[in-house]
């Protein structure tokens, strides 16, 4: 089954790379209009694939399929019993959003930005699922046993790993690798859900801030030009963000801690195993996924510039290596994971109508961006993290670093990093998008895996808006201070 799945994948993407390149023969200028820059694409010429009077010309209507995926997402499964049976079945939600995503093709399709949905699908979607798929998969096959004492210094000590692994994995594949061992070791305590939200905020956001491999956003940077070590400056951001978020989990835990039962306690301390790491091969699969992902691109394979299908060889050793942790991962391994397809395949078929849904959101956003007054770091900052709460972080980081260039009249990122004001606007960009993906599940793709696997575990998670809640009440405060400090 996952092999035939994995061929589709494969077929998928040289299908469209040679829809693509068609449409391309026919209408050079047409084919290369984007809402964002795939990573094959120069990065001193996006201003040639967004065409900002055609999209002024964009209804504002055709905003109304990304609203209602939106509240699809946040109402359907809070509304009634029958909607929430209903929409635990991953072909529904499949449905919704080949619905809702034809009506925006269509919409799309009529106000001639056909090009731009092929553009999404085939340079965006297709290479987001594949990469995020890889590292789900292969770190599915590394197994963490054990089942120490849930404290709440065990606890924030899991969280603090996580946080420091998902710089150098990517947030997908250490929220993969750590959510399954955490909740083993909280599964005798009944007070879990704070423990997973807090999780979604260090280990798949904010722990992703240091390297271009950490969250797609800042890799997105990279191809466009951003030194692989300039991340390495948002360190002090990260920091502050983390620690006050560990040392506010801790309080936390302690509290809820206190209000477990004696009889749960005393299980938790009984069921003690040590810590053992099976599948230590998939390492080396995760390491060949983080050098495809570095090295397979047009800044070291120059004809990928010229010849755009050739950036998909990244894509095909990516199916490469699942293959590899396939055949030589013992089948247990996942089975003791309690490893399913299905978080991956609720993140693909949602995105699938969320990407081409967005399209509408982000045209309009880059058309009228400049109305918006955004000017200041702290302005940069707040509007990329907020608009990464509910859009894709990835393409909204591309968005404003797009607004960003034309406000200063550059046309290069080398440009910017040439000028310490305009240094600041790129960090505030970079600092928002990643940070505020942790806003709500859709603002950052491991954060829908992480609720899955959770309720897979039989953890009632928050609805779409009460987990808002969460993040208003506990990263927003976080973020002023953060503004105060280094975006006034």
């Amino acid at each position: 089954m996952l092999i035939r799945r994995l061929l589709i994948a494969l077929v998928l993407v040289f299908s469209f790379s040679i829809v693509s390149l068609s449409l391309s023969a026919q209408d050079k200028t047409e084919a290369t209009e984007s809402i964002s820059e795939a990573p094959a694409v120069d990065s001193e010429s996006h201003e040639e694939h967004v065409d900002h009077h055609k999209g002024e010309e964009l209804p504002y209507w055709t905003v109304i399929p990304f609203v209602l995926i939106l509240l699809s997402i946040a109402i359907l499964p809070i509304a009634s019993h029958a909607t929430e049976h209903w929409w635990e079945n991953n072909n529904n939600k499949l449905l919704i959003a080949l619905i809702l995503g034809g009506i925006s093709f269509a919409a799309l399709t009529y106000f001639g930005w056909f090009h731009t949905i092929v553009h999404t699908v085939v340079f965006e979607y297709i290479p987001f699922i594949i990469l995020l798929g890889s590292l789900y998969y292969i770190s599915g096959g590394i197994v963490l046993k054990g089942d120490i004492e849930a404290t709440p210094l065990n606890n924030t000590l899991f969280l603090l790993t996580g946080t420091l692994l998902a710089s150098f994995i990517g947030t997908t594949g250490a929220s993969m690798l750590l959510i399954r061992p955490l909740l083993n070791t909280n599964a005798e305590r009944k007070h879990v859900v704070h423990t997973v939200i807090f999780f979604i905020f260090l280990v798949s956001n904010i722990g992703g801030s240091l390297t271009p491999l950490g969250d797609p956003p800042l890799f997105l940077g990279y191809l466009q030009g951003v030194p692989f070590t300039w991340t390495f400056g948002l360190f002090p951001e990260m920091f502050i963000a983390s620690c006050i978020l560990l040392i506010l989990y801790f309080i936390w835990d302690s509290i809820k801690y206190k209000q477990e039962s004696i009889k749960d306690i005393k299980k938790d301390q009984t069921n003690i195993q040590p810590i053992t790491l099976s599948g230590q091969v998939n390492f080396i699969w995760l390491l060949g996924i983080v050098l495809s992902v570095a090295f397979i691109n047009q800044n070291y394979i120059p004809a990928i510039k010229d010849y755009p299908y050739l950036g998909f060889i990244r894509e095909f050793v990516m199916i490469v290596f699942i293959l590899l942790s396939l055949f030589t991962s013992k089948e247990e391994y996942r089975k003791e994971n309690k490893f399913t397809l299905h978080p991956i395949t609720e993140v693909a078929y949602l995105f699938i109508g969320i990407f081409v849904c967005m399209i509408p959101a982000l045209v309009l956003l880059e058309a009228h961006g400049a109305e918006l007054g955004v000017t200041e770091p702290w302005h940069f900052f707040w509007a990329t993290g907020l608009f990464s709460s509910v859009l894709d972080n990835a393409p909204t980081y591309l968005t404003f670093l797009s607004l960003a260039k034309g406000l200063l009249g550059y046309n290069s990122v080398a440009q910017i990093l040439a000028n310490p004001a305009a240094e600041a606007l790129l960090k505030a960009i970079s600092v928002g998008a990643v940070f505020m993906g942790a806003n709500s599940y859709i603002g950052n793709a491991p954060n829908f895996m992480v609720k899955s696997v959770a309720e897979e575990n039989k953890i009632k998670m928050p609805s779409f808006g009460g987990y808002m809640l969460y993040s208003i009440g506990i990263l927003f405060p976080i973020f002023f201070l953060l503004t105060l400090i280094f975006f006034k």
